[in-house]
């Protein structure tokens, strides 16, 4: 019988090393009650304005959330926005050692505009050319590598995770037998050679791999995933398929999980909590059947409120052990 509680008290010793894109989940909350006289789009009366951690930092909030110590290293700009990127980190109770402030890069925001219980709108502000200071930023965190029990890589294209970067990550966690994480985007996609567990979601690997992958086909689902990951010399590739469940490929297995059924309101930010969740689990040596599910189940948990929001620990550990019990 497996004894979640004893699994998920193991989360509260762990150090999480977090590499990536980190960026302010901006809201706009309203009501739409007319049209606009000047276009066939909507007035929206904006009632409340509110700033949330994102990107990589919601990586961070999750791993808290789930009691696991979080060091996210980042770049923001010397704006206004990076400004307020640290104060809601220092709210959150997050460190900002890692942290560094470029004054030839703006901070990322991306404003999601809320109206009638709906998201109705997105708008980005940001940059997305390379880093200019890659060899200070590699840094800033390769003497403290051998001191994390996984470290996740979080990729939004925003420039952070250049191939150099990529590169001296793996190269010196696969050396101090640190497992790595990633959650990759279409530019790095093949970048990420001799990783650990790999994190694609549906339009990633079919962007990455120039496919059109049929997800109500297992076998293609199991043929994709195999190719890549043998490509990449990962030890797992786990493929997250939003309604259409998840799957996780390994040297010795190919194991598909459907979606636990849910009340979905707002996907954003579900990405991040599956990728935390995982992480976690590779961290205590979990099986890869068992971090799946979890995995799954947790970014379903999420996608119930509105907005981006880490994952409750106690929910988590409660809905799983009824799913587990009845399988």
């Amino acid at each position: 019988m497996i004894n979640l509680k004893k699994i998920f008290k193991k989360f509260n010793n762990k150090k999480v090393l977090i590499i990536g894109d980190a960026m302010i989940d901006a809201y706009m909350w309203g009501k739409i009650n007319r049209m606009s006289p000047e276009a066939p789009v909507p007035i929206v009366e904006v009632k409340k304005h509110e700033n949330r951690l994102g990107g990589a930092a919601n990586v961070a909030l999750n791993i808290q959330s789930l009691e696991a110590t979080p060091i996210l290293f980042s770049i923001i700009g010397d704006d206004i926005h990076g400004k307020i990127f640290l104060e809601l980190m220092q709210k959150s109770n997050l460190s900002t050692d890692g942290i560094l402030v470029s004054n030839k890069r703006r901070t990322t925001l991306k404003t999601r505009v809320i109206a009638n219980e709906k998201h109705q709108l997105r708008i980005d502000e940001e940059e997305t050319k390379p880093i200019d200071l890659e060899k200070k930023f590699i840094n800033s965190f390769k003497d403290q590598i051998n001191k994390f029990d996984v470290i996740i890589l979080q990729d939004y294209n925003k420039g952070l995770l250049t191939k150099n970067v990529i590169k001296e990550v793996l190269k010196i966690a696969n050396k101090f037998n640190v497992p790595t994480v990633v959650d990759p985007k279409k530019n790095n996609f093949n970048n990420y050679y001799n990783c650990t567990l790999f994190k694609p979601n549906l339009s990633e690997i079919n962007e990455g791999m120039k496919i059109d992958l049929n997800v109500d086909d297992k076998n293609e689902i199991k043929k994709a995933t195999k190719i890549l990951f043998n490509k990449l010399n990962a030890e797992a590739i786990l493929l997250t398929m939003s309604d259409k469940g998840i799957s996780i490929t390994n040297a010795n297995e190919f194991e598909y999980t459907p979606a636990y059924q849910r009340k979905i309101i707002d996907v954003s930010g579900a990405g991040d909590t599956v990728l935390s969740v995982a992480s976690l689990c590779l961290a205590t040596k979990m099986d890869y059947k068992l971090l799946s599910k979890l995995s799954s189940l947790a970014g379903g948990i999420v996608c119930e409120e509105v907005g981006v929001v880490p994952i409750n620990k106690g929910k988590l550990l409660s809905e799983a052990t009824i799913i587990i019990k009845h399988e």
